[in-house]
């Protein structure tokens, strides 16, 4: 079954242009909206709290869909799912443009990230089957490029769009991608046989409940916990309390009924296992170094929007540039495990960089080397997790391979940015408190630092108490800056060494792999 769906020439060429475009629809979705927040705060009349929940309602959407996917493509057949998941994504596009108030736009934005969930997932298994066996690291080498790239290319593209246009037209250039796409999708994707539909009685409608409870509550909670002050607040402790109950019940149901939605057994595969938890390393450094740099440049150092997110180009390049070579190596037979550690390793470099160059007035030229690192670090971990990830699975099990990996990874990115949110904001209150403690009113170097500031406030024409006072105050700015620029250091700083603490992990794994591998490629044949 594996080899009918195999592709050749332009046929081939053409089917994986289609699924890149549309992983790169859903990724670039997910974070062009970032910078465009403002403006439809200041458009739509909502607080900042209402606003978020723009990105958290597409990622709920999102997150509920992906590990459902290899259930609906069977039931629909994978050609018809792709183009109505396209369709559907493209049509809440235009919805989300023409919202007319907060409310509307987080419900359109929900259904376009349960159109878009699928998008990403179901495009990655059409490009794996669609190449034969020896050349699948190149498959996803192809399909990595959409993945590494995508999060970086959302805030320039909004930032660009934004300050030129108005913010519907982020969601409107989905439009133009989406109608070609589909009519591509229709015309040149296949579907594989599949063993039987389920009849509507056989449908575990139950599972499909307790799926989006738990992973809904687990996103709500990733997103809204820090605004809501995590365990301080009552809605928090519900949405956790029904996440723990809802996961516990749903792996009871998925491993008690005959068609269960989800197929957990497929997580028997020792390759996909170490590849589902490296998915999510990889999500929570992709997303988390994603989020973090723009955040950074624009808060501490004042840059725009579209110069922090044309800061991100370089490295997303030099991945775009490293991906084929490792397909290659992967290809001549380079080992998954030693590539992954030193992926680890280089991304270990790159925070331990970021955590040297930090200061409250960094220049550019200081991030270029350290974001290429990252680039670098990237390209070595997403193919060959990847690849040994779906490595030793054939058939159907490949879709619920991509749908376990593809999870992980979003859960991760979305665990990573909830993470140091609050990490960010607790240290810098920490920090704060520290420096202030340091400071003595009476210490020559403070005294001289508010007499040269009051001195220059005095000769804007200022009175000597409100020049005094401006002074004090500009202190304390310089202060809290100083504070917020330590915790940034320690996120760099934590994140290299969570990169660093999973490479012996990689590493132990490789001898008893190596034989699985074997043993299963003879049961291949």
């Amino acid at each position: 079954m594996q080899d009918s769906l195999v592709e050749y020439g332009a046929r081939r060429v053409i089917i994986t242009i289609t699924a890149i475009l549309c992983a790169l629809l859903e990724i670039v979705d997910s974070t062009i909206v970032n910078v465009a927040l403002n403006e439809m705060k200041g458009n739509m009349g909502a607080t900042l709290s209402e606003v978020g929940w723009v990105i958290t309602a597409y990622a709920i959407g999102n997150v509920i869909v992906v590990p459902m996917t290899s259930w609906l493509s069977q039931q629909f057949g994978r050609r018809n799912y792709f183009a109505a998941s396209i369709i559907i994504f493209t049509v809440f596009s235009f919805l989300c443009g023409n919202a007319d108030n907060i409310w509307e736009l987080v419900f359109f934005r929900l259904c376009q990230g349960i159109g878009g969930g699928a998008l990403l997932v179901t495009s990655q298994t059409i490009i794996t089957e669609s190449y034969p066996i020896e050349k699948r690291s190149m498959a996803q080498a192809i399909y990595g490029l959409g993945v590494i790239i995508g999060p970086t290319l959302g805030p320039p593209l909004g930032g660009y769009i934004v300050d030129n246009y108005s913010w519907p037209y982020i969601f409107y250039i989905n439009i133009p991608i989406g109608i070609a796409a589909v009519l591509m999708t229709l015309q040149f994707v296949r579907s594989p046989k599949y063993a039987e539909k389920r009849k509507a009685s056989d449908v575990d409608w139950l599972g499909i409940m307790l799926l989006a409870l738990t992973v809904g509550s687990l996103q709500f909670i990733l997103e809204r916990g820090h605004e809501e002050d995590w365990f301080e607040s009552g809605m928090i402790v519900t949405f956790t309390s029904t996440a723990v109950l809802g996961f516990i019940l749903f792996l009871w149901r998925e491993l008690t009924y005959k068609y269960p939605i989800v197929e957990l057994r497929v997580l028997k595969n020792g390759n996909l296992r170490i590849g589902t938890i490296m998915s999510f390393v990889l999500g929570f450094g992709l997303y988390g170094s994603t989020f973090i740099v723009p955040l950074y440049t624009q808060s501490i150092l004042g840059w725009t929007a579209l110069q922090s997110g044309a800061l991100m180009i370089p490295a997303a390049l030099t991945t775009a540039f490293m991906m084929p070579i490792i397909g290659k190596l992967l290809t001549k037979g380079a080992k998954q495990q030693i590539l992954v550690a030193l992926g680890l390793f280089i991304f270990f470099i790159y925070s331990f960089w970021g955590y040297k160059i930090l200061t409250p007035d960094t220049g550019e030229d200081a991030f270029f080397w350290m974001l290429i690192v990252r680039g670098a670090g990237l390209g070595l971990l997403f193919i060959p997790i990847t690849s040994l990830s779906l490595s030793t699975l054939k058939g159907q099990e490949i879709g619920q391979g991509a749908a376990f990996t593809g999870m992980m990874r979003q859960l991760g990115g979305s665990f990573g940015i909830a993470g140091i949110t609050t990490f960010i904001a607790n240290e810098s209150q920490k920090h704060r408190v520290n420096l202030l403690s340091h400071l003595d009113e009476n210490s020559l170097n403070v005294q001289e630092r508010i007499n040269g500031l009051k001195a220059s406030f005095m000769a804007k024409g200022m009175s000597s108490d409100v020049a005094e006072k401006s002074a004090y105050k500009i202190l304390d700015l310089a202060v809290t800056k100083q504070a917020a620029v330590l915790s940034y250091m320690d996120v760099f700083l934590y994140l290299g060494v969570i990169f660093l603490v999973c490479i012996p992990f990689i590493l132990f794994v490789r001898e008893r792999k190596s034989k699985e591998k074997i043993d299963l490629s003879e049961a291949m044949h």
